[in-house]
């Protein structure tokens, strides 16, 4: 078992989970009194209670942050409520809300560093990443916003019986909105939930993971100096059944947009149906990456690597189901051993840590069980497979062949650096291929690596799921839809697509 050094401790360092690395900014608001954003006030929980935030590079504790629950979750969507239907956000012009993200980016850009810092803090993933990653996407996907709220339009329609009427429609806002982020991309997905919502008007009570609250909170600070009327985002920390549930079943609550595990999304999904509010859900999957043997083997194995070991594989379109010709099956797998083997591992605040620890204990536990599963199911583990150091959530990359359909490594979500490698034949057609990487209860993406331009088509047509990749994986920008088939999910984030969950359409007929 391998072990890294701790820097000493510096001046700045006052939590044991707080390292040294970090700069002063992220260090002071680490280690500051935590409050949650309640109608423009940084406030404590109605009980005053808190629970801790944890490093996961070593287990130790960071911070105490608020620890909300039903009392809470009332003040935020009272608040939302009252500044969507009559507080000034009621009445501001679209390009005042355009201005008002295109500040929030703006702030954002210049606190770069500490939000990677932050970020990689309570995440765990390499600050080298989340300040070229993370951090600008949360950045550009502010300003693409900023420039749809002026372009939510509606049309005029001709009326196919008559010429004496004027019919229309417009788009409003779709009101006060719950949003329940995750914990492995906690900046950026805030900024896919907030950014399409406010551009069109809605009001945000919006739930961090209480894994990764950090850069969440500091960014209500930037939101409360970017100017946004009380009310109109609400930032809470807590659990899913104290604070999440309660937010999704609230009556005032008009949609819910969900960003987690497919489980969770099933109960959000029950929760909403009291007053039947509209729910997106962006959920889980199971993602192929499909070499065919005319592929760029060097392009296509480090691009399937980074497909899997990218944020330490926890991504839910990961490449985590691996299929290779049968003819270069074993180039591919040794290729996969050699880019497992030569990764990086340390915290994320090293500025050499190339893949860092999962987020938490739990996560720790979920995947090293269904490595353990794999082994005893008789799968083979090419290189990984184990703990990496002596303390934190590290987890090795790990690479498993001789697999079977019904392994639950196969045909489950894992959620880590793992990916399970399976071989295809030449006499196996495309719509047979299809079929292999369409056997999975999800949809949410994949990639086709191949020279063969038809063939990648032709494949992209017959996968199910909502992005495919080509030669390609884990491309991402603000104007490409992102969602899933099947049970990745419901509607879709990013792109003019995304500004459908947040509006409703109105027909309006005159009589000239």
């Amino acid at each position: 078992m391998a072990t890294f050094a701790t820097p000493p401790a510096t001046e700045t360092t006052t939590h044991l989970g707080l390292d040294p690395r970090l700069g002063n900014h992220a260090a002071a608001f680490a280690g500051s009194n935590h409050k949650m954003f309640i109608d423009g006030q940084f406030v404590p929980a109605v009980s005053g209670k808190t629970f801790p935030v944890f490093n996961p590079a070593n287990g130790e504790v960071i911070c105490e942050v608020p620890a909300g629950d039903h009392l809470d979750v009332d003040k935020a969507v009272k608040a939302a409520r009252k500044a969507f239907d009559s507080g000034p956000w009621h009445t501001i012009s679209p390009s005042a809300r355009g201005k008002l993200l295109w500040k929030l980016a703006d702030l954002l850009e210049q606190h770069t560093d500490e939000f990677a810092e932050l970020e990689s803090l309570d995440n765990g993933k390499p600050v080298s990443v989340a300040r070229v990653a993370d951090v600008p996407l949360a950045v550009d996907l502010f300003r693409y916003m900023a420039g749809w709220a002026t372009k939510t339009l509606g049309s005029t329609i001709p009326l196919s019986w008559g010429h004496e009427f004027l019919s229309y429609t417009v788009r409003e806002p779709i009101g006060v909105v719950a949003q329940i982020i995750p914990w492995n991309f906690p900046l950026l997905m805030a900024a896919w939930k907030l950014g399409p919502a406010l551009a069109v008007g809605c009001t945000v009570v919006m739930k961090l993971a209480e894994q990764t609250p950090l850069t969440g909170l500091r960014l209500a600070q930037l939101i409360a100096e970017a100017g946004f009327p009380p009310g109109v985002v609400n930032i809470l920390t807590g659990f899913g059944e104290p604070c999440g549930a309660p937010l999704a079943a609230h009556d005032l609550v008009d949609k819910v947009a969900f960003t987690g595990s497919t489980e969770v999304g099933k109960l959000i999904a029950k929760a909403a149906t009291g007053n039947l509010k509209k729910v997106t859900l962006e959920l889980g999957g199971k993602s192929p990456a499909i070499i065919f043997p005319d592929a760029d083997m060097g392009a296509a194995i480090a691009g399937a690597a980074s497909a899997i070991f990218f944020n330490q594989g926890q991504c839910c379109c990961a490449g985590s189901r691996l299929f290779a010709h049968e003819s270069v099956f074993d180039q591919v797998v040794e290729g996969m051993n050699e880019a497992a083997q030569k990764i990086k591992m340390g915290p994320g605040l090293d500025p050499f840590t190339e893949m860092g620890p999962l987020v938490s204990e739990e996560q720790f536990d979920r995947v090293t069980g269904y490595i353990k599963s794999g082994r005893e199911q008789g799968a083979r583990i090419g290189t990984g497979g184990d703990r990496a150091f002596d303390r934190g959530y590290f987890v090795q990359p790990t690479v498993i062949s001789d697999v079977k359909p019904d392994m639950k490594v196969v045909a489950e979500e894992i959620f880590g650096p793992v990916v399970v490698a399976q071989k295809f034949s030449s006499n196996e057609d495309l719509d047979k291929l299809a079929a292999q990487a369409n056997d999975t209860v999800y949809g949410l993406a994949a990639s086709v690596w191949t020279r063969d331009i038809s063939a990648a088509h032709k494949m992209a047509r017959r996968i199910k799921a909502g992005t495919i990749w080509i030669n390609c994986h884990n491309v991402f920008d603000a104007a490409l839809p992102f969602g899933g088939y099947k049970q990745s999910g419901w509607g879709r984030e990013m792109g003019a697509e995304v500004l459908n969950n947040y509006t409703e359409v109105k027909a309006i007929t005159v009589a000239l």
